[in-house]
C-alpha cells in the first residue's frame, strides 16, 4: 500500500476536517471561513486530479485503486475505490465546487448562517458518494449530501425558496426511506451490500428469490431516478432548482448527476452481460424513461420565461439523454455519453451564476448591492451623444455605439452557455452530442464486439437529440432577444470580480474541451471499457486484503522456521 493509496480517503477526510473548524469559529468570522472553505476546496480539486492522473499512469490492472478505512478484509468493511470514472467525477465536483465558491464569496455567503460549513459538508457527501463501493455507505453519503443541501437549499430565505425547500426535503425523504427498503431486500437475497461482492452473487441467486431481487433492484432504482431527474419522479426538481441561490443552484448541477453515476455504476457493475438470468435487468426502462423525459423537459423548456427555469429543463434534457444512454448497454455510447456529461455540467453551471447577473441587469437602476471599490459599472448615458448634437442631421453614418464591457461580457456568456447546451458548433456540446449520434448509428452488440443495425429505439433518441437541441434553440433564442436586444434605457449592471471569474473559468474549461477533445474521449472511452469488463473491479476490490497487525505478524515470524 503506498501512499496514492492512501490518498484516496483524502476527499472525504480534508471537507470533514475543514466543516468542523469553521463550525468552531462562529459566524463572527466569515471572512477567515471563506478563505478556509476555497483552501481546502482548491486543496481538494488538487488531489482529485492527482487521482485522476494516477488512475491513467499506473497501467490497466493497477487503475482501479482500493482503501480499506477500517483495515477489514472485503467484504466486510468500508471500502473506497477510485477507477477513471469516479476520479472524472471527483475532478467535476472539485471544478464546480471552487467555481460556486467563489461566486458565493462575493454576496451569497453572507445570506444566512453556516453557509461555508454546510458547503464542505456536501463536498464531502458528493466525494464520499464516487468513492464509496458498497450500498449501505452509499446510502449514508447520499444523506450527508442531502442534509447539507437542505440547509443550503433554503440559505437566503424567501417564500418562493422555502415552498420549493420544503417540497426538495419531503421527496429526498421519501427517495432515502425506498433507498432503504431496497437496499434491504437485496441484502435478504445476497447476504452482503459490497457491489463487488455483489457482482459476484446475482448470477449465483436462485430462481425462486430472482423476483425478490429484481423487486429490491426496482425499488433501489426508483430512489436514484428520483434524484437523476427521470419523468415523472422529476416534477419538484424544477422550482427547487430555480428557486435556489445561484451558487446552490451550480452545486445542485452536480447533484443530479450523483443519480446518473449510481445507477450507471450498479447497471454495469450488478446487471452487466455477466449477470446471467438478470443481465440487462431494466435498461428499456432506462431507454423509454430517458427518451419520455427529454420530450417532457423539451417542451417545457419552450415555454419557459425565467433564466433559472431554463436552466433547471436543461438539467433534465441532459438527465434523459444519459439515462437513454445507459440504457442501450454500449461502451461506445457510454464513453460519449461521459464526454457529453463533463461539457453538459460545466455549461450548466456557468448558467446558473450566469442567470442571476442577466435578471439583475434587468433591474441596474436600483441601488448597488455592495460599496463601490470592487463593482463594474458603466452607466449607457456615459456612452450617448452629448445632448443637442444628432449625428443624422449632420450628415455622418451612425455605425453604432460600444457596448459597455459587463453587459459585452454577459451577452457572449449567455452565447456561449447556449451553443453549449444546445449542442450546437463549434463549441464541445456540439462535440458530445456528435459522438453520441455517431455511437447510436454505429451500435456494437451488448458489448460483445458484434455489429447489430441500428435499433428503432436509437433512431428514437437520435432524432430526439435533434428535436431537444432545436427546442432549447428556439428558446435560448427568444430569452436572448428579451433580455439583450430588446431597447431599454438602463445603466449596465453592478457586477462583481469574483462573480465573473467563475463564469469564465467554467466556459473556458468548455471551450478547452473543444480544442482538447481527443484526450477527454479516450479517457472516457476507457472508462467505459472499464465499465463493461466488471471483473476487473471485482477483482481489484475482493483482491485487496488488509494490512496484518503488529501482533499477526510477530506469530508469523514465529511460526515461520
Amino acid at each position: 500500500m503506498n501512499a496514492m493509496t492512501h490518498l484516496i480517503a483524502a476527499p472525504i477526510l480534508l471537507p470533514l476536517l475543514t466543516a468542523s473548524i469553521m463550525l468552531m469559529l462562529g459566524e463572527k468570522h466569515r471572512p477567515l471561513k471563506a478563505r478556509i472553505n476555497l483552501l481546502s476546496s482548491l486543496l481538494g480539486l488538487g488531489i482529485s486530479v492527482l487521482l485522476l492522473q494516477w488512475t491513467q499512469t499506473t497501467g490497466v490492472p493497477g487503475s482501479i485503486g482500493v482503501y480499506l478505512p477500517g483495515n477489514w478484509q472485503v467484504p466486510f468493511g468500508i471500502v473506497l475505490v477510485v477507477d477513471r470514472l469516479s476520479a472524472l467525477m471527483l475532478v467535476l465536483t472539485g471544478i464546480i465546487g471552487v467555481s460556486a465558491l467563489l461566486f458565493a464569496m462575493a454576496r451569497w455567503d453572507g445570506a444566512g448562517s453556516s453557509f461555508h460549513a454546510l458547503f464542505q459538508i456536501q463536498m464531502m457527501g458528493l466525494y464520499g458518494a464516487f468513492l464509496t463501493a458498497d450500498l449501505f455507505n452509499l446510502f449514508v453519503f447520499f444523506e450527508v449530501l442531502l442534509a447539507a443541501s437542505y440547509g443550503l437549499m433554503l440559505h437566503g430565505s424567501g417564500r418562493a425558496r422555502v415552498s420549493s425547500g420544503l417540497h426538495y426535503i419531503s421527496i429526498n425523504l421519501l427517495a432515502s426511506s425506498l433507498f432503504l427498503i431496497g437496499a434491504a431486500l437485496i441484502y435478504g437475497v445476497t447476504g452482503t451490500l459490497n457491489m463487488a461482492d455483489l457482482a459476484l452473487k446475482i448470477p449465483l441467486v436462485p430462481e425462486a428469490d430472482r423476483g425478490l431481487l429484481h423487486a429490491g433492484a426496482a425499488i433501489l432504482a426508483v430512489a436514484f431516478l428520483a434524484k437523476a431527474g427521470m419523468w415523472p419522479l422529476n416534477f419538484w426538481l424544477v422550482p427547487a432548482y430555480s428557486s435556489a441561490s445561484a451558487p446552490v443552484a451550480a452545486m445542485f448541477a452536480i447533484m443530479t448527476k450523483v443519480g446518473v453515476y449510481t445507477l450507471l455504476r450498479l447497471w454495469t457493475l450488478l446487471f452487466s452481460g455477466q449477470a446471467g438470468a438478470s443481465a440487462y435487468f431494466g435498461g428499456d426502462w432506462l431507454i423509454y424513461g430517458g427518451m419520455t423525459t427529454i420530450v417532457c423537459a423539451a417542451v417545457a423548456i419552450l415555454a419557459a420565461q425565467r433564466l433559472e427555469r431554463m436552466a433547471s429543463l436543461s438539467i433534465l434534457v441532459s438527465a434523459g439523454i444519459l439515462l437513454s444512454a445507459i440504457g442501450f448497454a454500449q461502451p461506445n455510447l457510454i464513453g460519449a455519453a461521459l464526454f457529453y456529461l463533463v461539457s453538459s455540467t460545466l455549461a450548466l453551471s456557468a448558467l446558473f451564476l450566469l442567470a442571476e447577473l442577466i435578471e439583475r441587469s434587468r433591474s441596474a437602476n436600483e441601488m448597488p448591492l455592495f460599496d463601490d471599490g470592487d463593482l463594474i459599472a458603466r452607466p449607457l448615458e456615459s456612452l450617448q451623444p452629448p445632448k443637442g448634437i444628432n449625428l443624422d442631421d449632420e450628415q455622418k453614418a451612425v455605425v453604432g455605439q460600444v457596448i459597455p464591457w459587463t453587459m459585452a461580457f454577459l451577452g457572449l456568456s449567455f452565447i456561449a452557455c447556449a451553443l453549449l447546451i444546445i449542442g450546437m458548433p463549434p463549441l464541445s456540446g456540439f462535440i458530445g452530442k456528435l459522438g453520441l449520434m455517431h455511437a447510436l448509428l454505429n451500435p456494437l452488440g451488448l458489448g460483445n464486439g458484434a455489429d447489430e443495425p441500428v435499433s428503432n429505439a436509437a433512431w428514437g433518441l437520435l432524432a430526439l437529440l435533434i428535436v431537444s437541441g432545436l427546442a432549447s434553440l428556439i428558446a435560448f433564442s427568444r430569452l436572448g432577444i428579451q433580455r439583450f436586444w430588446t431597447p431599454e434605457e438602463r445603466p449596465s449592471p453592478l457586477l462583481r470580480r469574483l462573480e465573473c471569474v467563475p463564469i469564465f473559468a467554467l466556459l473556458g474549461l468548455s471551450i478547452l474541451l473543444t480544442f482538447k477533445a481527443e484526450p477527454l474521449l479516450r479517457y472516457t472511452q476507457a472508462a467505459a471499457q472499464t465499465l463493461n469488463n466488471p471483473q476487473q473491479y471485482v477483482m481489484a476490490v475482493l483482491g485487496t486484503r488488509a494490512v496484518p497487525s503488529p501482533e499477526a505478524k510477530a506469530a508469523v515470524a514465529e511460526v515461520q522456521p
